[in-house]
């Protein structure tokens, strides 16, 4: 009987407490444990002596005359300092903008003045004062372009001919595509999915390469995980019920979401090409820049599928083609002026993860048209096949 009333007033307490005291209540006590076993000593005690860890990584190496800058980010957990440098086995000064001691998650640019000849290989290694060693190649040394009127018109024309003009020359196959029967539609469906499917994979597998360059305490591999993820879940949540709609609205939602998707692609492939480029890796000779603009024609094909017995406006397919081949030039620019590993893996990520959305769109589109019969009949398979097929073999053109 007594015990009751007690049990009663000490609820009425703690309910009378705010709703936030109760959301910052365990995050002060984390960060109060948290200082506790930093000071406490405790964290040494385990190391036991034991000297830090270090993991420099090569964020990005440019190239002027008689000079070498390299931008280093420390992703390990404990500070590191810089003490010497080494190119092509020989020990060089060099200075610092940030300093010689890069915290955890900072970064720091040294510059290296060294004679560096043209077309040749150079090996950059610094050597922390741990004694550690760092080491990066250059493989073909060349002057890196400086931002100008020039710089951006050359990535400009790269976006033009590898994203832009590609996407226009695929949209052109939508008149023939009105022509078709419903079936063969569904089979143009199919090889949308395929075109699509194959791009997702081509994302996610440049994705995880780029996860490798990324500093370790930035988690390149998780990175990719949340980009992919967080994309599909975005787009579910901002285009779902439009994309589920039935009749022209659906449709037309559905080809916004591929131009999306596709244009989310581009930006990293836009990314990889710029950054190549302005390191001098990539030889954008004639022959590449026609094998991507074969490429990536499929990609206009994909987009107007869907709307194939609707009449959009030629506005609608202008935006359709700005929304999916634009970003291509975009991309280029980021890569060849700022490029960044992080960034690269976040973009290639989020444009692997909208394109597994676009897929599932779809597929959608094509179950509300069958109705009650099969989705997957003979032509819609040949037709996933076909644009699996399609992919592989142009991009055996831009492989290398």
């Amino acid at each position: 009987m007594d015990g009751s009333p007690r049990r009663g007033r000490a609820g009425d307490r703690v309910s009378r407490i705010p709703t936030p005291v109760w959301a910052l209540l365990p995050i002060v006590l984390l960060a109060v444990l948290g200082v506790a076993l930093v000071r406490g000593g405790l964290l040494d005690v385990l190391r036991g002596g034991a000297p830090p860890v270090e993991a420099l990584t090569f964020e990005r190496v440019t190239l002027a005359p008689d000079l070498i800058r390299v931008e280093l980010v420390n992703g390990g957990p404990d500070p590191v300092t810089v003490a010497q440098v080494m190119v092509d086995e020989a020990f060089w000064t060099f200075t610092s903008r940030a300093g010689t001691t890069i915290p955890r998650l900072g970064r720091t640019t040294i510059e290296i003045p060294y004679p560096w000849v043209e077309h040749e290989a150079h090996v950059v290694t610094v050597l922390t004062s741990t004694g550690l060693t760092f080491t990066h190649e250059i493989a073909v040394a060349r002057a890196t372009p400086t931002p100008d009127a020039r710089y951006f018109g050359v990535f400009t024309l790269i976006g033009l001919y590898v994203g832009v003009i590609p996407v226009a020359i695929g949209l052109l196959w939508y008149p023939l595509l009105r022509r078709l029967e419903r079936r063969w539609l569904h089979f143009v469906l199919a090889l949308t999915a395929g075109l699509l499917i194959f791009l997702g994979a081509d994302a996610l597998h440049e994705a995880l390469e780029a996860a490798e360059r990324v500093a370790g305490a930035y988690q390149g591999v998780l990175l990719v995980l949340v980009g992919a993820l967080g994309a599909v879940l975005l787009l579910q949540a901002a285009a779902g019920r439009r994309v589920g709609a039935e009749g022209p609205a659906g449709r037309r939602a559905v080809a916004w979401l591929i131009a999306l998707g596709i244009g989310l692609h581009n930006l990293g492939e836009g990314l990889a090409i710029g950054a190549a480029y302005a390191v001098g890796e990539a030889a954008l000779g004639a022959f590449l820049i026609v094998g991507f603009m074969v490429h990536n024609s499929t990609e206009g094909l994909g987009i107007v599928a869907p709307v194939a017995n609707d009449r959009p406006g030629l506005a609608t397919l202008a935006g359709l083609g700005a929304l999916a081949g634009l970003p291509t030039i975009a991309g280029a620019w980021i890569g060849g002026l700022a490029y960044s590993a992080t960034l690269a893996t976040l973009f290639l990520s989020v444009g692997a993860g909208a394109i597994a959305q676009v897929v599932v769109a779809l597929y959608r589109v094509v179950a509300r048209d069958t109705r009650d019969r099969p989705v997957w009949t003979p032509l819609t398979a040949g037709g996933l096949l076909t644009g699996l097929l399609v992919m592989y073999g142009t991009g055996l053109l831009v492989a290398g």
